[in-house]
């Protein structure tokens, strides 16, 4: 097990590296350029491989123990550690990332986008996976800060090489906005480590804050939140999100929304909540306040867009959804209660999946129609994307509904487990406060559902049939390859919470505890 996780998070910065060399000439196939997409595929499914067998491996009896555990001294002076292991809380979040990057390299096989060498394209693929990987592994704070760092310049690449219209100027917004918070995070994290005398992630959870002093876990949580926010994205420093994902190719949409975005979130629940409880619980109202603007904001956003004659960008709705629906996983952490965090991770995992495979969608779409303008579309494909392309349509419609949180698919239970926590948040929290809250991330589902229908009203169904029909191909094998596990769990994790819930609650439950359950 230990063997395992170390190969999930190195591999892929080993199959980067095995990417720049020269193909050996028995596997060069057609050319090399398919060779080393085929490359891809392979290091990225031998990853998934080995993060399905840590799952099947782990003790879900103790679901709260960190498992598959390597501790080794890097820096003595400053107690820093290569220590690394995963819990309940992390596993998930392991395998979705594992999932969504050999998707996306199997898709990448077939549809490449535009742009140079695939050999770059490759590397820079494996190398935002390990980062990735290792951000939801390492527990050390001071590892988890480089992770959490690595991540930033592959995914640069990806949008400033790889991108359509407005690329570098959108590469550029998120790296600026990603590169500031992490200064400020960097001198939370560091106080935190200073002032504890260690750096571990593990003593200093267990410890709960007890060796901080109040106004040092205020200071801490101010650095490490805002960092966090901007990756996460909160409103209001979410404004580098639409521009990166309307730019970016596919997968770079698809790797950023299902992944990258919950690195921040994920920051709050393993760094904050445990270590900095104090710093949390004078914050808590804030961030909720943030959290359901973030709600309200990104649905209004969506509602304008969505309508006709706006000249929306159906990537960048949908990136603007991601504030929303990040609103609720924020909304979730701060009532501070194991239910309203288990709703927020359960979000995480559920966004990933939906809004994945919804990009991914978009992605067939823009290929199809040359555009992902909102009028275009609907113009071109008038009453008939269902009769022209069913299945296309009918996923569209899918991956709409679960997204607006439709019982009985992944959407519904995370945003309703945040809204219960915020209805009875934790103590020393204002209920009234949280009550209102709750209200207006009630009403935020509301314009949730009406922007998303109004989408496939207009995308699948359309305006008037026009005279002359073009044909257009609908999902073609590799899609399917690519898009039906996403399906697949999101069905799975709808019908059947407590496979997700089951991990989460007993790693909530001592995360918030202290250690101490």
């Amino acid at each position: 097990m230990q063997f395992l996780l170390a190969l999930t998070v190195v591999g892929p910065l080993i199959g980067a590296a095995a990417a720049l060399l020269p193909a050996p000439p028995g596997l060069k196939g057609k050319s090399p350029d398919q060779a080393v997409l085929r490359h891809g595929v392979t290091v990225t499914g031998v990853i998934l491989l080995a993060a399905i067998v840590l799952a099947l491996g782990f003790d879900h009896d103790q679901p709260s123990k960190m498992q598959a555990t390597t501790d080794i001294t890097w820096i003595p002076a400053l107690d820093v550690r290569i220590h690394l292991g995963i819990d309940g809380i992390s596993l998930p979040l392991l395998v979705l990332t594992a999932l969504l990057t050999f998707l996306c390299a199997l898709y990448s096989y077939f549809k490449m986008p535009s742009g140079p060498s695939p050999k770059a394209f490759v590397a820079l693929l494996l190398v935002l996976e390990s980062g990735t990987l290792a951000t939801f592994a390492v527990l050390d704070l001071v590892l988890f800060f480089l992770a959490f760092e690595m991540v930033l310049i592959p995914m640069y690449f990806l949008i400033a090489r790889w991108g359509g219209e407005g690329r570098q100027a959108a590469a550029w917004k998120f790296i600026l906005f990603t590169l500031l918070g992490s200064v400020v995070m960097l001198l939370g994290l560091l106080l935190i480590g200073l002032q504890a005398g260690t750096f571990d992630m593990v003593a200093l959870a267990t410890d709960n804050g007890r060796g901080l002093t109040t106004s040092v876990q205020v200071t801490a949580v101010l650095a490490i939140g805002l960092g966090l926010a901007v990756k996460t994205p909160m409103w209001p420093l979410h404004s580098w999100l639409p521009d990166a994902h309307t730019a970016a190719p596919t997968v770079g949409s698809v790797l950023l929304a299902g992944v990258l975005l919950k690195m921040g979130t994920y920051g709050f629940v393993r760094i904050l909540l445990p270590i900095a409880p104090d710093g949390m619980r004078t914050f808590a109202p804030y961030l909720a306040a943030f959290a359901v603007a973030g709600i309200i904001y990104g649905s209004l956003a969506c509602l304008a867009l969505v309508r006709p004659g706006a000249k929306g960008d159906l990537k960048r709705l949908i990136a603007y959804s991601s504030v929303g629906h990040m609103g609720f996983v924020l909304l979730g952490i701060a009532t501070m209660t194991p239910t309203g965090v288990n709703g927020a991770l359960f979000a995480n995992i559920a966004h990933g999946l939906v809004t994945g495979l919804l990009f991914f969608l978009v992605g067939a779409l823009k290929d199809r129609y040359g555009t992902a303008d909102l009028d275009t579309l609907a113009g071109a494909t008038g009453a008939a994307l269902y009769g022209r392309a069913p299945r296309l349509g009918a996923l569209l419609a899918f991956a709409a509904v679960a997204s607006l949180g439709l019982p009985g698919l992944a959407g519904f239970w995370g945003e309703m487990l945040a809204l219960f926590g915020a209805f009875d948040p934790a103590p020393g929290l204002s209920r009234p406060a949280f009550l209102t809250f709750m209200a207006i991330g009630a009403f935020g589902t509301l314009l949730t559902a009406a922007y998303l229908l109004l989408v496939v009203r207009r995308v699948c169904m359309g305006g008037p049939r026009p005279a002359e029909e073009t044909a257009i191909a609908d999902v073609q094998g590799y899609e399917f390859a690519a898009w039906t596990p996403l399906v697949a769990l999101t069905v799975l994790a709808g019908l059947w919470p407590a496979v997700l819930l089951g991990l989460t609650d007993p790693a909530v439950q001592q995360l918030l505890a202290g250690g101490t359950r």
